[in-house]
């Protein structure tokens, strides 16, 4: 049961890595596995944004215009890999993923109040995580995030496959992904994106996601684009929001 989030059919079902390469990784110990994160700095005592990707993305995915435009912004960007993507070792498994948020901050030897956690899709599993552990960030970004973890898992494998009744797996989600009780342990400023015709991840996470943030909190929800081209889509306007958010925090 300790293990269950580690269970080799979350892994195979509910992720999607893919294999990439570009010079001079970041790269972060995680113990059984090498993270291959990459770290952009423009200024050593700025505040830096920890991306996390969303599923079926890799670093590589953001590198290039992303970085530019949160430099444009005043931050350094360090984007951030799963095990299991891009050139990290190891295995997608849930578990161990949220595990490595841990070390991941750690490795780049900054204070918590110089951090700007943003996660996008899955990747708010591991925003919320850093936020929850690093409650002293200075700001927490969240688009296309996920709400309820364990409504999302079950879309893709039974607590019969796994081994377990419903009530047990949904016991052992709560003890490590209960995002509404992460959300109210960090007080920072958060702002929430999301779209309306989001396809894959329903409105009412944003909105879920908002409605827990503890501290001052923003909500915007776009009435175009879907889950993967909510960014493009609202390009102006959406990157006018975390401007404005990283001005203030």
């Amino acid at each position: 049961m300790a293990n269950i989030l580690d269970h080799p059919l979350i892994s195979e079902r509910y992720f999607f890595p893919r294999d990439g390469y570009f010079k001079n990784p970041f790269w972060v110990n995680c113990s059984d596995a090498q993270l291959a994160c990459s770290y952009h700095e423009i200024d050593p005592v700025a505040k830096t944004v920890v991306h996390f990707h969303g599923n079926g993305e890799i670093v590589d995915d953001w590198q290039g215009d992303f970085v530019t435009l949160i430099q444009q912004m005043g931050c350094n960007c360090f984007l951030a890999e799963l095990r299991g993507y891009g050139q990290s070792t190891g295995q997608p498994q849930l578990g161990k993923m949220v595990a490595d948020v841990v070390p991941t901050i750690e490795a780049l030897q900054r204070p918590a109040s110089e951090l700007i956690f943003f996660g996008r899709s899955v990747g708010s599993i591991f925003a919320i995580e850093a936020a929850a552990k690093f409650p002293q960030a200075a700001g927490l970004i969240l688009e296309s995030g996920v709400a309820d973890v364990l409504e999302r898992l079950l879309l893709r494998v039974s607590a019969a496959e796994l081994g377990v009744s419903v009530d047990e797996f949904a016991v052992e989600v709560d003890s490590r992904l209960n995002h509404q009780l992460k959300m109210m342990r960090y007080s920072g400023p958060t702002l929430v994106l999301h779209t309306q015709n989001d396809g894959l991840v329903d409105v009412s996470h944003g909105q879920r996601l908002y409605d827990w943030a503890a501290g001052e909190k923003r909500l915007k929800i776009f009435p175009q684009g879907n889950h993967n081209d909510i960014m493009y889509v609202n390009a102006r306007e959406y990157f006018g929001l975390v401007a404005e958010f990283i001005s203030a925090v």
